[in-house]
């Protein structure tokens, strides 16, 4: 995944999450959804935005990754 200078709003990771919930482990859209009603640093909304973007277009591999990288942040 490349890097993105966009900002990305908690609408905009919300709409994303809604759009790949079918896609990404129960555990990890629950976990979200908490997390996407606290406050959230920009660091944090924009790399979740990246791991959650075209996960349904990820393969298997890709997705194990962004799947840990997303624990691993949901954990902090």
């Amino acid at each position: 995944m490349g890097k993105c200078n966009l900002n990305h709003s908690k609408k905009d990771v919300q709409d994303k999450l809604d759009f790949q919930r079918n896609y990404l482990p129960d555990r990890i859209t629950d976990d979200l959804d908490l997390l996407l009603r606290t406050e959230c640093s920009q660091e944090i909304l924009n790399e979740i935005f990246h791991l959650i973007k075209k996960y349904d277009l990820s393969t298997n591999a890709e997705q194990e990754l962004r799947n840990k990288r997303l624990s691993d942040l949901l954990s902090i």
